[in-house]
């Protein structure tokens, strides 16, 4: 009996994290697709409607435009944005709220978000485990050498805290970009609540991303469990 359960347990997890991630994308792409077919009225572009929120911060950086669709980021180590071709030159409620929310990071940066500063300073040891956590945990459960095993679950445990600790960051970034877009009159309260929607839906990948990684590492914990049974 004790088998049946571990595997029907293991059965569940397996469903729910293949399920997730794929509702989770499904919902952003609809969204993002759905309010990127609606113009704003005050007909500012995702750079222009950015380059205004950092003026008004008081943030001086560049913006660069690069290629793909929902590929933004702010990187904290050169101090600039970078703004998809989706949005940086496009003048949709979409675009816009995804301008805002990568500048809400340059915000964190430049008020020393303590939550941004934490994620920044677990990157690199972060990377570092997500690519030899894997190679461990197949080691330990194929070959059978316990320690590689231990090693690589504490290792995958990291990727975990990293996953929890960017949803406060994504959170208060999406919260800044619509205070920002609300104060400068950039979108009106019914634009507003598109471009609220937009965040939510983004927000939920990240959400996605940390349910996963902790039902990955309870998956794990009970794997390793078993084989010490």
């Amino acid at each position: 009996m004790g088998y049946g359960y571990y595997d029907g347990t293991y059965l569940i997890m397996a469903i729910i994290i293949m399920v997730i991630p794929l509702y989770a994308s499904m919902k952003v792409q609809n969204t993002f697709n759905k309010y990127s077919k609606v113009r704003t009225l005050s007909g500012y572009s995702g750079e222009e409607a950015a380059r205004r929120i950092l003026m008004m911060n008081n943030i001086n950086i560049p913006i660069q435009p690069i290629r793909g669709s929902m590929t933004d980021f702010y990187d904290p180590v050169k101090k600039e944005l970078a703004l998809s071709q989706t949005v940086y030159g496009a003048y949709s409620i979409a675009a816009l709220g995804v301008a805002a929310h990568e500048v809400g990071h340059a915000i964190q940066d430049a008020k020393g978000y303590a939550f941004l500063r934490f994620r920044h300073a677990m990157y690199p040891a972060t990377n570092f485990a997500s690519r030899l956590s894997m190679p461990l945990i197949f080691l330990g459960v194929i070959v059978g050498i316990g320690p590689f095993l231990q090693l690589g679950i504490l290792l995958f445990a990291l990727t975990t805290l990293f996953a929890l600790v960017t949803l406060p960051v994504e959170f208060d970034a999406s919260k800044r970009a619509l205070v920002s877009l609300e104060t400068s009159g950039i979108l009106g309260p019914q634009e507003l609540d598109g471009a609220r929607k937009v965040l939510n839906a983004a927000a939920l990948t990240y959400v996605a991303a940390a349910m996963v990684s902790i039902l990955s590492l309870l998956r794990l914990l009970l794997i390793s469990g078993r084989r010490d049974d």
